[in-house]
């Protein structure tokens, strides 16, 4: 580093160590969004989405294509303007605040490095562009790259570098300006599989040492629940949930929510009767009701989503939902079983590797939780 620096290195060090520590300062903003709504012609892209973000929150904006994720990003970037709503950084509103203003910290999906740049002058782009004097320049390059464990690299081509360290450099380079809100755009989608699991981790572990308010979109769900503090859920530009991973797993708040969420089957019961928190409903080839955890009113036809762990699998007998187990997945500890019934649905049930073997007749009962009742989903 000393080498890199010339002779002001330690005092060099020193500044870049400061500005590590100003940027954690920085990075403890309150994000609000208000009604954020944005229409591209006929296409609602973003629809009315509010959110309360807290200091140092991780944030993952989780949903399928076009469910206004990345739109609703680029709102908060400033790179679109919404229609209707408002953003607020610690009560300060930025709704309509130019990109430079906004003093967010932007991670494009493909990074977005300057080839004809060497790693020290993409980290410093920003900071030239802000007019950062050239000295403070070099220490605050030193102390980002330092943060992403780059350094020494600031003299090395981005052409030369891994992908997992060319994330690193563009991370570097939105940490350099201090920002208030870190926003990431699939940043770890560029990966390949082997190499996305282990900047995952060093990406989590980075965002919290540093503690930024971190906005990511991500359509992939394990990505979401092993980066994020909260998710928010989005389909067709509209919140459906929001809520730490655990809480969109084990109380989804709607059909959408319990199918797009984790695993799970679904099949038509007959809700006959309800008792205080507790629905019974009737499953058309089993020979007796099941008891739901449910405490809504909900009446007739409905859909009861089942994960594969709130099943058992039980030797087949008169008293018991039967079926015939189709397929079987090898997990390691525990196997999932494809139980295919007379009715025609069929179950995923997690149990023991050995429990039963394809072609097998089984019974199936509910035990715990992880059984969800709704309504039939209209969309």
């Amino acid at each position: 580093m000393d080498g890199l620096l010339g002779p002001a290195g330690a005092q060099y060090r020193e500044e870049g160590r400061r500005a590590v520590t100003a940027v954690a300062a920085a990075a403890t903003a309150y994000l609000r969004i208000a009604g954020l709504t944005k229409r591209f012609t006929a296409h609602l892209a973003v629809d009315g989405v509010s959110l309360d973000i807290p200091r140092g929150d991780i944030l993952a904006l989780l949903g399928p294509s076009g469910s206004g994720k990345t739109t609703t990003l680029r709102l908060l970037a400033g790179f679109e303007t919404p229609d209707s709503g408002r953003i607020e950084v610690d009560g300060e509103e930025v709704t309509r605040t130019p990109v430079a203003g906004r003093r967010f910290g932007m991670v494009f999906q493909h990074y977005a490095l300057f080839p004809h740049l060497d790693v020290g002058g993409n980290v410093a782009f920003g900071l030239e562009s802000l007019g950062v004097p050239a000295a403070e320049r070099a220490s605050r390059v030193a102390a980002a790259l330092e943060m992403v464990e780059l350094s020494g690299l600031e003299r090395r081509a981005v052409s030369a570098l891994s992908g997992g360290q060319q994330q690193r450099v563009a991370l570097a380079r939105a940490l350099a300006p201090a920002p208030r809100v870190l926003l990431l755009d699939e940043p770890l989608s560029n990966l390949d599989p082997a190499l996305r699991e282990r900047t995952r981790r060093e990406l989590r572990s980075l965002i919290r040492r540093i503690g930024i308010t971190t906005i990511l979109v991500t359509h992939e769900q394990e990505e979401a629940f092993d980066l994020a503090d909260h998710v928010a859920l989005l389909r067709s530009g509209r919140l459906m949930q929001v809520g730490t991973p655990e809480e969109l797993y084990q109380t989804p708040a709607s059909s959408f929510v319990a199918r797009f969420i984790g695993r799970a089957s679904v099949v038509p019961v007959q809700v006959v009767a309800h008792l205080e928190s507790v629905a019974r409903v009737q499953l058309l080839s089993a020979p007796a009701p099941w008891d739901v955890p449910h405490s809504g009113p909900l009446s007739g036809p409905c859909e009861l989503y089942t994960r594969p762990e709130a099943l058992s699998l039980v030797e087949p007998n008169e008293q018991v939902l039967t079926g015939v187990v189709h397929e079987r997945r090898f997990l390691g500890a525990r196997a999932l079983f494809l139980v295919a019934l007379s009715s025609g649905a069929t179950l995923e049930v997690e149990s023991a590797p050995l429990a039963a073997g394809i072609g097998d007749r089984v019974g199936v009962v509910p035990h715990g939780a992880g059984l969800h009742l709704f309504a039939p989903d209209p969309a």
